[in-house]
């Protein structure tokens, strides 16, 4: 009885060593082609406030599923794009909501939007928009789509103040032709407001955003959110960027308003408390 087993192992092993062997010598699966590869960064930070997160998920879920967005991904070269939520805030909090998904149609559309509009919300400390970055990298690094073009969208309403360098995260990120737009929250509306910068928009122009034809667009009003998320989203699927977006990274580091690195404002003031 053992020997019967032992020989039905060995030929078992020797048929698994000839699979393997022409396994192979097959090509690899060529990854599937997509006018855009589109990480949807958004900031769950506690900063935050919960009436915010509400907003700003329903505007990703209203312009995703809106006719301007589905019209911009049909009228690419291959119509259609791949895209994925992740939330983020301190480092090592970054967490995946929805999956790589392709989009194509009204429908497909539609139905990535319910999913986001189905997952709950949550909060968590600081913010880690470097982290972030690394994370949506490893994300379009390891997926199973070639595009055209590669985009990371952060969103967010404070500066960095957790994890490595900003500028190190979007050298990483640039450097391997991604690009990366922002859309910074800058609400004037008695909200609560953490922001340790004179002017967030700024320091995500100047420190955020980079590659080839980054942008941001900043979000200052409430009722804003998903007008401003349709129009970036649009100008990200369809490749246009819009009037004074910068063309290159800013060769020297920009100072804050007291004459330090803006890019690091946030870390210096968390150190402080």
């Amino acid at each position: 009885m053992g020997r019967k087993s032992w020989r039905t192992n060995g030929a078992g092993l020797a048929f698994a060593a000839t699979i393997a062997v022409a396994s192979a010598s097959l090509p690899a699966q060529a990854a599937e082609e997509v006018d855009v590869e589109l990480v949807l960064a958004v900031d769950i930070s506690r900063s935050m406030a919960l009436g915010e997160q509400i907003v700003q998920r329903n505007g990703y879920v209203e312009a995703l599923g809106s006719k301007e967005v589905v019209a911009a991904i049909e009228s690419g070269l291959l119509g259609r794009i791949a895209v994925t939520y992740i939330e983020w805030g301190e480092a090592g909090s970054e967490r995946v909501v929805l999956d790589w998904h392709i989009i194509e149609d009204e429908a497909s559309a539609k139905a990535f939007a319910d999913k986001l509009a189905a997952e709950p919300l949550h909060e968590v400390s600081r913010t880690s928009i470097s982290e972030a970055l690394v994370f949506a990298v490893e994300r379009i690094d390891s997926n199973a789509y070639e595009g055209l073009r590669r985009v990371i969208d952060v969103s967010g309403d404070g500066p960095n103040d957790h994890g490595r360098p900003v500028v190190q995260a979007r050298a990483l990120a640039t450097g391997r032709g991604i690009t990366i737009n922002g859309l910074p929250i800058v609400l004037a509306d008695g909200s609560r407001r953490w922001s340790v910068v004179d002017d967030l928009q700024d320091y995500y122009s100047q420190c955020v955003i980079g590659g080839t034809g980054a942008f941001e667009i900043a979000i200052r009003d409430r009722d804003d959110f998903a007008a401003a998320i349709r129009r970036k989203l649009v100008l990200e699927i369809v490749g246009v960027e819009p009037e004074q977006a910068p063309l290159v990274m800013p060769a020297a580091a920009p100072l804050a308003s007291d004459g330090r690195d803006l890019c690091t404002v946030g870390e210096r003031v968390t150190a402080r408390r």
